[in-house]
């Protein structure tokens, strides 16, 4: 099995749905065995900025973690079909094991 975390901004749209609405909705229609959104407290990207929305009067918006679940060429026809939709993310992939 493998593991694929997915890193975007909460901000990030795709068309007027949110990012991360859309590859979780992108993700149960290709019968993705599990996935879940974490919203993070603080986190910083390319351009090295530290995010913290939880500060006060903070207009930033939080990093949100899309973590997904499944046999490794599911996981990666995924992959594969998000890069040609979402082009502003992180993706790592790590094997993990099924007790």
């Amino acid at each position: 099995m493998l593991q694929a975390q997915i890193f975007i901004d909460m901000d990030e749209l795709k068309g007027t749905r949110p990012l991360y609405d859309y590859i979780m909705h992108f993700l149960a229609e290709q019968g993705i065995v599990g996935a879940t959104t974490f919203k993070g407290h603080e986190g910083f990207g390319k351009n090295h900025q530290i995010k913290r929305p939880t500060d006060l009067f903070s207009f930033d918006e939080p990093p949100i973690l899309i973590m997904f679940i499944d046999d490794e060429a599911k996981v990666r026809a995924a992959i594969s079909l998000l890069r040609q939709e979402v082009k502003n993310a992180f993706i790592t992939v790590h094997p993990i094991e099924k007790l």
